[in-house]
């Protein structure tokens, strides 16, 4: 297998299918299981609703609405996605609510999240002991560093995101046993689609946690054809600025100043980091 790090790229508006293989790292999921789910949903919510009876204005009013839960341009709800990963026995809870937050886990020890803007969903996923950010409108896979996790989730939600943490086991795939053992460098991150077409896919380096020769073919098996990143450089600036981007009702900076991070300054930070 050439490319172990699944991350399928966008087709029309199909994000919440891409964003749950991307997570499963397999094509476990077509639009038509996901209109089935929706289907589903829609008639739960519409038998609801003939408990009061089908003959009053509430319920002819919702006859007349669009579902809730699709559109015809292939959006998906949250309920559709929270009921499609229940198949797997995996559950969503939401980063910021004070549930998720009473129990002050660090970002870095979950597994994975997704995430939400504009009807826009995406993942970002643990694979192996290092990060990826599996958004269908990369190129490829983007490796964020453990330091740079916690800036990247405070700056989603500065801009509007909703974040959703992944509960439960996820099925085993072949990227998590290759990356146990191995690690990937990246020194150039993926674009956006269409962003340069003239671009050519780059790889990620692999790098061994042990001094023994490398397989050739497992080389090959980790070329993932992405762009390449380089994650080394978390100098104690960037941790400085992951302190104070911990702020407001889901992040606090217990030992520097009581400001908050606009999503500009965020933004900054962010591509001041990238350009080192």
């Amino acid at each position: 297998m050439e490319r172990p790090i699944l991350c399928f790229q966008q087709e029309g508006s199909l994000c919440a299918q891409h964003c749950l293989n991307n997570l499963l790292q397999g094509e476990y999921f077509t639009p038509v299981d996901l209109s089935s789910i929706a289907h589903q949903l829609d008639e739960e919510e519409r038998m609801r609703m003939a408990e009061g009876g089908m003959g009053s204005e509430e319920y002819r009013t919702f006859l007349q609405q669009p579902s809730g839960n699709m559109d015809d341009s292939g959006f998906f709800s949250i309920q559709v996605i929270s009921n499609a990963l229940r198949v797997w026995g995996l559950e969503l809870i939401l980063f910021n609510s004070r549930e998720y937050q009473s129990l002050m886990i660090n970002p870095i020890n979950e597994k994975a999240f997704i995430c939400n803007y504009k009807e826009h969903w995406f993942t970002i996923r643990k694979l192996g002991q290092q990060w990826f950010n599996l958004n269908s409108l990369l190129t490829g896979p983007e490796l964020i560093s453990d330091t740079y996790l916690a800036l990247f989730l405070a700056q989603l939600q500065q801009e509007g995101y909703s974040i959703f943490v992944i509960q439960g086991n996820l099925p085993e795939c072949e990227a998590e046993q290759i990356l146990g053992i191995m690690r990937v460098q990246q020194q150039q991150r993926p674009r956006l689609i269409g962003e340069d077409e003239a671009q050519t896919s780059g790889q990620m380096d692999i790098v061994s946690d042990e001094t023994v020769d490398e397989d050739e073919e497992l080389k090959r098996a980790l070329a993932l054809s992405r762009q390449e990143m380089d994650v080394e450089d978390e100098e104690a600036d960037l941790r400085r600025a992951i302190q104070l981007s911990m702020q407001g009702d889901s992040f606090r900076n217990k030992s520097s100043q009581n400001e908050t991070l606009t999503a500009e300054e965020l933004r900054k930070r962010r591509q001041a980091y990238f350009d080192r």
